[in-house]
């Protein structure tokens, strides 16, 4: 927990492309004092080494944000749940007010049989301008596979 913090202090402190500069300014660009032996295969493992730490910690801090994030939407969706049962108790007593309002004018049976189809219809519409609107093709990403592939080149042409 006290990592996750420092992440949040870290990344409200400094914008991300400013603390890539620092730290590429203040590692990479330091005089060669105490670096004798600098070799360019010591660089690149130490760039290397660098890029996965760097990698670690956002995803540790993405990992908080989603997590805090999570606890919100949860809260919501509770909210959201009762609204819903409330809702539906009233929808079902509107039903039961349109059954008996009909029954005064036709047998009772006949006004129940009438709203029930109504309602059915209704579902029916609902349930089929849904399912059209969740085709297959929305749930798939479209940007994220083809960012992992130039990142993956990207990485594959830096190697030494």
């Amino acid at each position: 927990m006290q990592l996750q913090e420092h992440f949040f202090q870290l990344r409200r402190a400094t914008p991300l492309d400013q603390r890539s500069t620092e730290t590429f300014r203040n590692n990479v660009t330091a005089p060669a004092s105490g670096r004798e032996s600098d070799t360019l295969l010591g660089l690149v493992q130490r760039l290397i080494g660098e890029l996965s730490t760097l990698f670690r910690q956002e995803v540790a801090l993405a990992t908080a944000e989603i997590s805090r994030s999570l606890v919100g939407v949860l809260a919501g969706l509770g909210s959201v749940a009762g609204g819903a049962g409330v809702l539906y108790a009233g929808f079902l007593l509107l039903l039961c007010s349109a059954v008996l309002g009909l029954g005064s004018v036709m047998p009772l049976w006949l006004a129940a049989l009438s709203v029930g189809l109504a309602v059915m219809l209704l579902g029916v519409v609902l349930l089929l301008v849904g399912r059209a609107r969740l085709g297959s093709s929305g749930l798939l990403p479209k940007h994220s596979p083809e960012s992992l592939r130039r990142d993956k080149d990207v990485l594959v042409r830096s190697k030494p």
